[in-house]
């Protein structure tokens, strides 16, 4: 026998082996490293897809969660809406009869100074995603009256007046009156006069009265106009207008 021959051979076989073994080691470090890159990859554009909706619902629209049933039947508790932030950013204001959302700091709450930054800054973020409910200073409500307005109410059917102009109220809770507290206020200029839709629920500028800004909202705290329904699949669309105050004429004696 060929000693000399066996030894290559084995030689030649363990050589392969070794070369197998390296190449085996190679593919499932580089699967592994292909995989690492991989995860890495989707969390980058997970991390931008995240930060490009916050930038779009910080500037453009920001979905909101309805928490409460201040604003029935327009609104519904656990609808998602869509909040137009360029609706009023180029010269435009709130109208009458616009849904808004707010920032009620100042008129509808107090200013707390004792407030957690860091805490304020994660709700905000899931807030402003539809992912949490509000802030406790965000509410949504129909503007009412605009500044010069003079609104009273109620008269003998129950109806509120704008400038001297009774108003029907389509959107109402039905069963609810306009207001159950009777006022009489003229809004300053630059404020809003706010209510919800279903005036037995809604805790509203009424409400402040006698407090300091009398319920009183600055228009420069006006987040945006609700123009869409976002959620659930049933409603979505966008959100009907409303023509009530179409009669109302402005406090100069045009037509507002």
């Amino acid at each position: 026998m060929d000693t000399q021959a066996q030894h290559s051979e084995r030689d030649r076989s363990s050589e392969s082996d070794t070369g197998s073994e390296e190449r085996s080691r190679f593919s499932r470090m580089r699967a592994r490293v292909a995989s690492a890159l991989s995860w890495r990859r989707v969390l980058a554009g997970a991390v931008l897809a995240t930060v490009a909706l916050l930038l779009f619902s910080s500037y453009v629209v920001q979905p909101f969660l309805i928490p409460s049933r201040s604003m029935e039947p327009t609104l519904e508790v656990g609808d998602r809406i869509l909040v137009n932030k360029l609706a009023y950013r180029f010269g435009s204001e709130p109208e009458r009869g616009d849904v808004v959302v707010f920032d009620g700091t100042g008129s509808f709450v107090r200013e707390d100074l004792d407030a957690n930054p860091l805490t304020a800054l994660v709700r905000g973020a899931a807030a402003s995603l539809g992912l949490a409910q509000p802030a406790d200073t965000d509410f949504v409500k129909r503007v009412v009256g605009v500044g010069g307005d003079r609104v009273v109410c109620c008269d003998a059917r129950g109806r509120l007046a704008v400038n001297g102009t009774a108003v029907d109220e389509p959107y109402l809770y039905p069963g609810d009156t306009a207001s159950r507290v009777p006022f009489d206020i003229v809004v300053p200029a630059g404020a809003l006069w706010m209510m919800g839709d279903h005036r037995s629920r809604s805790s509203d500028s009424r409400d402040r009265l006698g407090s300091p800004g009398g319920g009183m909202v600055p228009v420069e705290r006006v987040t945006g106009r609700v123009d869409w329904l976002g959620w659930p699949p049933a409603r979505t669309g966008s959100l009907e207008g409303t023509g009530a105050f179409d009669g109302v004429r402005a406090p100069g004696g045009a037509h507002g």
